[in-house]
């Protein structure tokens, strides 16, 4: 009889996990930075904020294409192969980005630079999922999480402060840097792969069928909506503080900072309750997230509100992102790399909508704070969406996802047992 599975409370997560979070790190400080130049980047490009925006919905449109398209062109390639490669375009990306002479050439790199983005971030969840066992899914995917959350702390404002002391490009050099620390680490540290054949070889036509599934559709459309409400706001975040609020511009890499710092609190809650209470978890993060956004609508105005108010979003945000993440993977087990890029194609659609409804309320005149009320509604069709999904959850049989998702103990030790089975690790 095989050993018991170890609990995820002591279960330590392979190096390999962390490494692959070290990489989100970069690719988070390039997918959220422009939050924090958009004025120095629109002043010297000659464009409007909305238009400066829409750079950031660009790089959103690249992850939404880029994840499925990617997951099904690299499906039976060697996945430590096609992280190297993918983070390799993105660095290229990045310096492209830096030399942009023009809004088109800089709006086609953010494109280029998100589609590998997108590739990265769906193979290496399937790896980090593939490399423990199914009760800690959380766990992991909150590792790679936390890679965006620490963005947030550090990448984002720095790259704030390297606009305004250095100009915008300087943001740009400094992540492909980054991309090159990443890319060492991936080369040294994530385990080796073989193509996968005979039975075990992926075939895209038998993975597609997870979208029959209602589960998975009610489960994107969720990822979705939430992505939708924080980036509505987080767009548009730094005029708001210092066209609304008063704020000086000076302040914006720290505000920025402060929303990162929530926004790890909420990835290491998220991560250890998860996997425990996964619709509690998405319940409450995201009913957090409607009535924090409709508080800052309401006192946009006070320094002080916006300031804690921004901090409070990147919690609630943040706290569900984990278990967004582990219910895809959940419900749609059967292809992980297509879980995985369903999940990114999600969060960056939401994140492309969001932006693009904020410039729309700001550009019809109803002020900065109307980006608030528009992310509020979003997140609030996402609380819907996740009460349709648990009364399915509850009446169906052929969608059975665990609201706890920690298994049986049986279950457990077997999926535990399979994934750390050599002929499990050749698959991957």
């Amino acid at each position: 009889m095989p050993a018991p599975a170890a609990s995820p409370a002591r279960a330590r997560l392979p190096l390999a996990v962390y490494i692959l979070g070290l990489s989100v790190f970069a690719l988070g400080t390039s997918e959220f930075m422009l939050s924090g130049i958009l004025q120095p980047l629109a002043r010297d490009l000659g464009v409007s904020i909305p238009q400066a925006g829409l750079l950031i919905s660009a790089f959103a449109i690249g992850m939404v294409v880029g994840a499925p398209v990617l997951a099904a062109a690299t499906l039976r390639l060697p996945r430590r192969t096609t992280l190297i490669a993918l983070l390799a375009i993105f660095g290229l990306g990045q310096v492209a980005g830096a030399l942009a002479p023009s809004y088109a050439v800089l709006f086609a790199s953010r494109v280029i630079s998100a589609l590998a983005c997108a590739g990265f971030w769906a193979v290496g969840a399937a790896v980090a999922v593939s490399l423990v066992p199914v009760n800690a899914r959380a766990r992991a995917m909150a590792v790679m999480v936390g890679g965006l959350s620490i963005a947030n702390i550090a990448g984002v404002p720095a790259g704030a402060l390297l606009g305004q002391h250095a100009g915008w490009r300087a943001a740009f050099w400094a992540v492909a840097v980054l991309s090159v620390v990443g890319l060492v680490g991936v080369v040294t540290l994530v385990p080796h792969t073989e193509v996968p054949t005979g039975e075990d070889r992926p075939q895209l036509r038998r993975e597609l069928t997870i979208y029959k599934d209602k589960q998975v559709w009610l489960a994107l459309i969720a990822t979705a909506m939430n992505g939708a409400a924080v980036f509505a706001l987080f767009s548009y975040l730094s005029p708001l503080l210092t066209d609304t609020a008063g704020l000086a511009e000076s302040w914006v890499p720290t505000v920025l900072a402060l929303f990162g710092v929530g926004a790890l609190i909420g990835t290491f809650i998220g991560g250890r309750i998860a996997d425990a209470h996964l619709f509690g978890t998405l319940f409450g993060g995201i009913a957090a997230s409607t009535a924090v956004l409709t508080l800052l609508a309401l006192t946009a105005h006070s320094p002080v509100a916006a300031v804690a108010l921004s901090l409070m979003l990147g919690v609630t945000a943040f706290t569900t992102a984990p278990a967004l993440n582990a219910r895809m993977f959940n419900v749609a087990n059967a292809a992980p790399t297509l879980a995985g890029a369903t999940t990114t194609a999600a969060f960056n659609i939401g994140n492309t909508v969001g932006p693009w409804l904020g410039g729309l309320t700001i550009s019809a005149g109803w002020g900065y704070p109307s980006v608030a009320w528009t992310g509020a509604a979003l997140a609030a069709v996402a609380v819907l969406t996740t009460a349709l999904a648990f009364r399915l959850h509850r009446t169906s049989a052929r969608s059975r996802v665990v609201a706890s998702s920690a298994p049986a103990a049986d279950s457990a030790t077997d999926a535990a047992a399979t994934l750390h089975s050599p002929e499990s690790a050749n698959r991957h």
